[in-house]
């Protein structure tokens, strides 16, 4: 099991003040060093935490270990082609919104722009993943229009408020992991997942990565990062 870990919060907590620390790129480092297999970072058009300057000064240590989210706009598309990093997840992008909430919406309107993005980046050499909530439409839309990964979005199943629900949610997130195997794409998981919740996850067979990164950063400020690192580690199953 492959884990992503986001610092997009480490940065939120530094531009709370607008100076320097704490540092993206050294929490990035640390991350690397001690157990995550890349790194998550969503460059979102109002930049209210991870910046361009992160993004470009892990590039010169660390070009392949990024997962870089982002919306499917033209400067975006400018920007990741312009990095190179190892990976990209298209993610919907709202204004005002706190956080992510939910998968793209793959309808006919939508799908030719987002083909279009997907290719561009393929194109440049760019492995694509598109974030998708856990339903078989999404899924083999994703795979007709040519991504190589998808991202089940685990905000139904991380916000259910009963275990019956939050088994019925974990079912969908088996089944398109099913799905998307079948057809040839890479899975990943993530949105809302922690240190527990993650357990049941971790265990969907044809499940190959997790993005995490709240959680993480949250226990880190208890417990320090390394610790944060090596706990989730252990509860998605080691190394």
């Amino acid at each position: 099991m492959k884990l992503g870990v986001n610092i997009d919060h480490i940065a939120t907590l530094r531009q709370a003040r607008g100076g320097n620390e704490p540092s993206p790129l050294k929490a990035a480092e640390i991350c690397l060093a001690l157990g995550a297999d890349y790194i998550v970072m969503h460059l979102r058009s109002d930049r209210r935490h991870i910046q361009e300057t992160d993004l470009k000064n892990l590039a010169k240590t660390a070009r392949e270990k990024i997962h870089l989210e982002m919306a499917i706009t033209k400067e975006m598309l400018t920007i990741a082609k312009e990095v190179k990093c190892g990976s990209v997840c298209l993610v919907p992008e709202f204004p005002n919104e706190l956080t992510t909430t939910g998968g793209l919406n793959l309808n006919k309107r939508n799908t030719p722009q987002i083909m279009r993005a997907v290719k561009s980046l393929q194109k440049a050499g760019i492995k694509v993943s598109l974030f998708v909530n856990p339903d078989a439409q999404s899924i083999r839309t994703a795979k007709c229009i040519g991504a190589d990964i998808v991202e089940l979005c685990t905000k139904a199943y991380s916000e259910a408020k009963t275990e019956s629900a939050a088994l019925a949610e974990l079912e969908k997130v088996e089944m398109a992991t099913i799905l998307a195997k079948e057809l040839g794409l890479e899975v990943h998981s993530g949105h809302g997942l922690n240190y527990e919740n993650v357990k049941s996850i971790a265990r969907i067979n044809g499940m190959e990565a997790l993005n995490i990164g709240h959680s993480i950063i949250s226990k880190a400020v208890f417990v320090g990062l390394p610790q944060a690192l090596l706990e989730m580690r252990l509860a998605i199953g080691g190394k």
